[in-house]
């Protein structure tokens, strides 16, 4: 199982962003946990200066952007 985490204060682009990432690991069949981490300073304890961000099992894959279908997939596994 990997977990999932969607770093943001909870704006549109950070809801797309755990829309995208629930969505791809449907379609990829793999168990997951999403966590949707929203306070600041444990957004910041992964040093990312800019949301929406994604972690995969801890480590930031993407900042700043919402990434598409496909790019999702790619960063999920």
């Amino acid at each position: 199982m990997i977990k999932i985490q969607v770093l943001g204060t909870g704006c549109p682009k950070c809801k797309k962003m755990a829309e995208v990432a629930e969505s791809a690991a449907l379609e990829m069949g793999i168990e997951y946990e999403l966590e949707k981490v929203t306070d600041l300073n444990q957004i910041m304890s992964f040093g990312v200066m800019m949301t929406p961000a994604l972690a995969v099992d801890g480590v930031v894959k993407i900042s700043g952007k919402v990434p598409s279908s496909s790019d999702m997939k790619a960063l999920l596994q």
